[in-house]
Formats: structure tokens, sequence, C-alpha cells
């Protein structure tokens, strides 16, 4: 469908045609999807309703979890509803719109898992100002300042993309609307919009890579120097949760981004991006929450609370 010489529909490709393996992909993903929303909720609830969560560690992790809900379903019921339906019309303007919370979802998050970095620094590294230095006032602070960064990030791009033109192809090549597939098929010059995308990408990697890494050589060097193994245990374990999720967000996106072959290679950016949007918002509730004791017994204080009430 054309209108000024540009489409106002886009047909979704998605991962494959075969009917058999739409099946298998709309069950895995279902149980991923509810499995991510269910866990992150429950970290959600968890750090509302248990008075011992109520620290700047967890604040952050709600948030984070709220990005996780955010993101994942931004497209991936989407894609669900294309598969059970078989209707795989997106218009313009959802298009848009997806892309926008998507990337700013995405790129939040990357300026969150920094944020959570420092906390864990000044946690480990200045522990007798800790109260004074992550105040609630500060935290509110930082959560503004990472959705403000990651607007800022996407604002530049998004506004080159809403001028692309498409004018011989409506057939995007992935389950959802992605900046490097829509660029693919727009008949605009893209040159500008595509170096524009890979610096903010750069940027955001780089930016928070360095505050994470920077981070971590500072806990790590004072772990080191507590006396007893114990001590450097339980400090470890309080931050390879943190390591965990950081080592698998950005490990994917730079496999995206700085990996050219994976632009062009088109299969493996679609199947990266699904465990993107699909398997990392489903393991980072259990590995947050499995690795944890305080996180493990808020848990099943909230299961008693709620076979209590049940039985009354």
């Amino acid at each position: 469908m054309m209108r000024n010489g540009t489409v106002t529909i886009f047909i979704l490709l998605g991962l494959t045609d075969d009917p058999h393996l739409q099946v298998l992909i709309f069950i895995f993903l279902f149980l991923a999807y509810m499995l991510s929303v269910t866990g992150n909720l429950t970290i959600i609830t968890l750090t509302f309703v248990d008075a011992h969560l109520k620290t700047p560690m967890y604040f952050f992790l709600k948030n984070f979890s709220f990005l996780e809900i955010s993101f994942t379903s931004a497209c991936i019921p989407r894609y669900l509803y294309n598969i059970a339906t078989g209707d795989k019309v997106i218009t313009y303007n959802d298009c848009v719109i997806q892309v926008f919370f998507t990337d700013l979802c995405g790129v939040t998050e990357f300026f969150l898992l920094a944020t959570m970095s420092y906390d864990r620094y000044v946690a480990i590294c200045k522990p007798l100002h800790y109260v004074t230095i992550m105040s609630s006032r500060v935290c509110r602070i930082l959560i503004i300042c990472c959705w403000t960064a990651g607007l800022c990030i996407i604002i530049p791009p998004l506004s080159l993309g809403l001028n692309l033109k498409f004018c011989d192809s409506n057939m995007i090549e992935h389950f959802g609307c992605d900046a490097f597939p829509l660029v693919k098929i727009s008949c605009s010059d893209t040159w500008f919009m595509e170096q524009t995308v890979v610096i903010c990408a750069v940027l955001t990697l780089n930016i928070t890579l360095i505050c994470v890494v920077l981070s971590y050589a500072y806990i790590i060097k004072t772990i080191l120097r507590f006396p007893s193994v114990q001590q450097r245990k339980k400090a470890f374990s309080t931050c390879s949760s943190h390591i965990i999720v950081v080592s698998i967000t950005y490990g994917t996106c730079i496999f995206i981004y700085m990996n050219p072959t994976a632009k062009e290679e088109v299969t493996v950016n679609k199947v990266v991006s699904l465990l993107i949007s699909s398997i990392s918002p489903t393991l980072n509730p259990f590995i947050y929450t499995l690795r944890n004791n305080q996180a493990k017994k808020a848990f099943k204080d909230l299961i008693k609370r709620i076979a209590l009430l049940s039985t009354k």
C-alpha cells in the first residue's frame, strides 16, 4: 500500500514460513514471555512488600525488572499475535512506536546496568558512606538520568528514520520493526542514518561499559584486600548476579552492532534479537533471586503470607 511514494503498512516476515516450526516458536516464546513477566513482576512485588528489600540495590533491581517487562512486551506479544492469526501486517505508525519503545528500553537498560555497578562499588568500597551517598533522592535522580540518557541517545537516529522513504518494498525481514531491517528496504540514502545508529550504539556500549569495568576494577581491588576468605566470598556473591546479567546483555549486543557479518547475515541477526528479547528477560529474575539469599527469603515469606490468607 503506497501513499505519497512511501508505504503506510509493512509485512513482518518473521523467522520462518514453516507451520510446524511456527508452532514450536509460538510455544517457546509464549512460555518465555509468561516466565519473564511473572519473574520480573515477582521481583517488583517483593521490593514493595518486604521491608528488608527497601535498599538502593533492590530499588535499581525493581526498575530493571520494569524495563525488562517493557522491553519484551514491546515486541514479543506482537510476534505471538502474528503467528497465531497469520496476520503479518503492521502499520507505519505502529512500527515507529515499536522501534521507539524497544530502543528506549534497550538503551536505558545499559545505563541502568552501569548505575547498578556504581551502587555495588559504593556498597563494597565505601560501606560506611553507603547510606549517605546512595540516598533515596540520589537513587531517584540516577533513574531519571538513565531514562534521559536513553531518550537522548535514540532521538537522533529515530528522527532520521522518520524521514526514510519506502518505495520498492514493504517486506521487513524480521519478526519486529528494527533499525537495520528497515534501513535495508528503504529507497532513501541511508548512509548517514546507518552511521548515526552505529555511533549511538558504540557511544552507549562504550560509556556504560567503561563505568561497569571501572566499578568492578575497584570492587575486585577492594575485595582482594579483605582479610578473611568468608568476607571475600560474601562480597563476590553480592556482585556475581549482576556480572552474569552484564555479560549476557553486553555480549549479545556487541555481537550484533560490532560484528559486520552479523548485520549482513539476516538469520543470525533475527535469532540473536529473539534471544535478547525473550531469553535474557526470562533468565534475569532467576539469576538475581536464585543467587541471593535475601531475595529467596523474601519470596518464601511472600508465599507463606499468601498461603495464610488463602486458608482464612
